[in-house]
């Protein structure tokens, strides 16, 4: 089924591109090192960790985006990835998707504002559901 992105191409946040199996796999690439990399940062620095765990699910996102044959726009760019994958994935991963995407300011506010805002915690609930999140993007994606 082909789902209806117009609202968004017509919006400007997205834009149609033709991507390369290679470049999908370069990005999934991405998410596998980010994920690797926050899960070494973790006992190092929380925010850092969060925010290099955000990263692995909004580089998912992309490869999915990239799969379908879009980007989303420089402007707002994450928050556009993740109007995205609402569309695409409609009801089925909602609670996921709008979790990533409650990640999104907080991931904000550590890199650029508050320096220690961020719990072991939250880092770990972060990771379990982007290993989650790319475990359904690389199925979505060989399906």
């Amino acid at each position: 089924m082909k789902k209806n992105f117009e609202s968004l191409l017509r919006g400007g946040k997205i834009k149609p591109i033709k991507s390369s199996p290679k470049e999908i796999g370069e990005i999934l690439s991405l998410a596998d090192r980010d994920i690797k990399m926050a899960e070494f940062v973790l006992s190092q620095d929380w925010d850092w960790a969060f925010s290099i765990a955000y990263n692995a699910s909004l580089q998912a996102a992309r490869a999915y985006m990239y799969s379908k044959g879009y980007r989303a726009s420089s402007s707002q760019g994450h928050k556009n990835t993740f109007e995205f994958m609402r569309i695409a994935f409609g009801s089925k991963y909602k609670d996921l998707v709008d979790f990533l995407d409650r990640m999104r300011p907080k991931r904000n506010r550590a890199v650029y504002d508050v320096s220690g805002m961020i719990t072991e915690t939250e880092v770990k609930e972060l990771l379990t559901k982007t290993r989650e999140f790319l475990q359904i993007i690389k199925g979505e994606i060989k399906a």
